[in-house]
């Protein structure tokens, strides 16, 4: 999700068919939806709508410390955009990787509260969730085999995010998709975003631009993203994947994500609680 220094006014907040919480403001466009008893769903509706009223706002305000690798900032959103992203590192990440994600979740934290059982934010297919009780099933970004995970109280995932060259975020990779479910959506969206850009290798026919060439103010400057991608041998189809699979294996590992399914050109490769849901085995 791009921001730029010009932040619009008038956050726009409404109800969707099927009671259905829309959240829209400059770029960030967020479905959300909370479970419980009638009133209380209406005072979580509120609630939402008056934080999600402040937080493009709070964002720009510290945007340029935001594309920054090495960002000091204040705002809770913000503080845990720096926080997602830091075990990532030394991979160049700033923690606008994360930005998605994090304002899912912080929709969620005050969807959250009495009467409340489950709630999710999704936005723009990064999605946050919270139960107390049942279980909640989400449609994927990414298709392909995994097209929907279900996630109940049991389960430590608590995020999904898909990165990817054709998403709406630059990829320095040639996935066309990567989804990753992980205990925070903040952690999901950071970890997506450098599984994706694992998935990669070298070829003459992938044309990449740096990043300040395709939007002057993008935090990734001079980094070269994916802007074209050839028809690929299934030789090289393999070891690209391959490659992303290694890495979300190793995050996996370290516990900082629960699964990954990676997604190129008809092929795919699933690890970890994606390849359960699958009925596979886990990588």
């Amino acid at each position: 999700m791009a921001l730029t220094a010009a932040a619009p006014t008038g956050a726009i907040a409404a109800l969707l068919p099927g009671n259905r919480l829309h959240l829209q403001h400059g770029p960030i466009d967020i479905v959300a939806e909370a479970f419980g008893d009638p009133p209380a769903v209406r005072a979580a509706y509120a609630r939402a709508a008056r934080r999600f009223a402040t937080v493009l706002d709070e964002l720009v305000a510290e945007l340029p410390a935001l594309r920054s690798p090495k960002a000091e900032v204040t705002g809770t959103i913000a503080c845990r955009m720096t926080a997602a992203v830091a075990p990532f590192r030394p991979a160049f990440i700033t923690p606008m990787a994360a930005v998605a994600g994090s304002v899912a979740e912080e929709v969620v934290s005050v969807l959250r509260g009495p009467g409340i059982t489950r709630a999710y934010a999704n936005n723009g297919g990064d999605i946050a969730l919270w139960l107390s009780a049942g279980d909640l099933t989400c449609a994927l970004a990414a298709s392909g085999g995994v097209d929907r995970v279900t996630v109940d109280t049991a389960s430590p995932i608590r995020g999904i995010a898909t990165s990817g060259w054709r998403g709406r975020s630059f990829s320095l990779g040639i996935a066309d998709a990567v989804t990753v479910v992980a205990r925070t959506a903040a952690m999901a969206d950071a970890a997506a975003t450098i599984v994706a850009n694992a998935v990669d290798l070298s070829h003459p026919g992938i044309r990449r631009r740096p990043a300040r060439e395709v939007q002057c103010d993008s935090d990734l400057g001079d980094q070269m993203v994916t802007v074209a991608v050839p028809i690929l041998s299934a030789a090289d189809r393999t070891q690209a994947l391959e490659a992303g699979l290694r890495t979300a294996e190793a995050f996996r590992a370290r516990g900082l994500i629960e699964g990954a399914a990676l997604f190129l050109q008809g092929e795919m490769r699933v690890t970890g609680a994606l390849a359960l849901q699958q009925g596979g085995a886990s990588g």
